[in-house]
């Protein structure tokens, strides 16, 4: 199952800024969080030495995404693409001592492109599968899955939701899958069953949790830990992540640039980098604690 539902993702900003004063969750992007500050590592050398030589010679390592997928991309108010995924490939960038060029495509054909030469790698929120490790190799970089969240001092979670109301996105996991297992499950206990409150986007659907109109928000994982982040305490988590996978950096099979992506990842996670660029978009619950490839560790 892939965690980033494109069709209806990319329907909607998933842009969730601060509470406005009457207390709604918007879908209004005011840009990065308060507590922002660009995390710009030195390069490193040794690792900069194996970058492919097409690379090393431009100077620049390409990227596509596709925003908008708030926290990991989106546009601020000046059409500048910002979010999480930006801001680690601008710290690999910089490891390996080189520009980064960040390139707005399709999601559909972010893929093709890097096939055909025209893009290094993608960032854009890419769940790491079996069906596209047939011809991409994936250099994993955050666990992602389904989160649940609910207002303070609630006791709703995944599994005890019977007769409560959960908010989603239509046309998302949440929708289609995971509010409809947890009323099934529901069901076979003779419980009360659990409302499930569709909305167009994850900014409404975290406003009706705010405003006590759904006990819970069901969302994926980095789309939940956004709302959590700008709802200044008025939604906390409820439970943990759940249905994880990875989202990777794809790039074509046996290519020479995904050991390096992986050697400059792990040294962000060493240095501590990696960790506060986490935190400063709010997802330091799917913190990976060691750069992978394709599921696997480095040696």
């Amino acid at each position: 199952m892939s965690n980033r539902i494109r069709g209806a993702l990319a329907a909607a900003v998933l842009a969730l800024s601060a509470l406005a004063a009457g207390g709604c969750v918007t879908n209004e992007e005011g840009g990065r969080p308060p507590d922002w500050a660009p995390v710009r590592p030195a390069e490193v050398p040794e690792i900069a030495a194996l970058l492919p030589e097409g690379i090393r010679e431009s100077g620049e390592l390409v990227i596509g995404t596709n925003p908008p997928f708030a926290p990991a991309e989106f546009k601020d108010s000046a059409g500048e693409i910002i979010g999480f995924d930006i801001d680690l490939a601008q710290a690999i960038a910089d490891v390996v001592g080189v520009r980064l060029v960040v390139q707005e495509q399709d999601f559909s054909l972010i893929l093709p492109s890097i096939s055909g030469g025209t893009l290094d790698f993608g960032a854009s929120g890419f769940t790491d599968n079996e069906e596209r490790r047939a011809t991409y190799d994936f250099v994993d970089y955050l666990e992602a899955g389904l989160q649940w969240a609910r207002q303070p001092g609630s006791a709703v979670t995944p599994e005890d939701a019977c007769g409560m109301k959960v908010a989603v996105q239509r046309g998302t996991v949440s929708d289609t899958d995971d509010v409809p297992a947890a009323d099934a499950s529901c069901a076979r206990r003779g419980l009360p069953p659990v409302e499930k409150l569709s909305y167009p986007d994850s900014g409404t659907a975290a406003t009706a949790v705010v405003l006590g109109r759904a006990d819970a928000l069901s969302a994926d994982s980095p789309v939940t830990a956004w709302a959590v982040k700008r709802a200044e305490g008025k939604l906390e988590f409820a439970g943990d992540i759940h249905d994880g996978a990875m989202y990777g950096w794809p790039v074509p099979k046996g290519s020479e640039l995904a050991p390096v992506l992986a050697a400059a990842l792990q040294h962000l996670i060493d240095s501590g980098d990696y960790r506060r660029i986490c935190e400063i978009w709010g997802l330091a619950d799917g913190a990976v604690d060691a750069a992978r490839i394709n599921g696997e560790e480095i040696p």
